[in-house]
């Protein structure tokens, strides 16, 4: 596999694990549970690799091996990298997810994912993503 691909795939990896981790899964098979349950749209926006025409997510010791690879040193490098991008003004940002009751559409249940500034309380992106059942 290509170096491109495999941050990629790391990348994806890793926004599935936060994501599954801030809709409360715990450990790496609820996390593969999760992203089993992701639908198309889901996966493609977190960036699954495609295998005939389909998106494949992770599987529990895909995710297992890239986490406990992964170097606490160089991961908080990367966020304040991001951090630098897009909150200049603002010395953290807040990244938070919440569960919409009541709010279902042919989906399911509708789950949101923002990312706020500390300092500025601005909104860099919210969005809805997929069900965290």
């Amino acid at each position: 596999m290509r170096f491109a691909a495999k941050f990629l795939f790391g990348a994806a990896i890793l926004a599935i694990a936060a994501a599954a981790s801030l809709c409360g899964m715990r450990g790496y098979k609820a996390m593969s549970d999760w992203a089993q349950s992701l639908k198309p749209k889901a996966r493609e926006r977190f960036g699954c690799r495609q295998d005939h025409g389909r998106r494949i997510v992770p599987s529990e010791s895909i995710i297992r091996d890239v986490l406990i690879r992964v170097e606490p040193d160089d991961l908080d490098r990367a966020l304040k990298r991001w951090n630098q991008v897009y909150g200049r003004e603002d010395e953290s940002l807040a990244i938070d997810g919440k569960t919409m009751c009541n709010a279902i559409d042919e989906h399911g249940q509708a789950h949101i994912m923002s990312v706020i500034g500390h300092e500025t309380k601005t909104c860099y992106t919210q969005k809805k993503w997929a069900t965290c059942e």
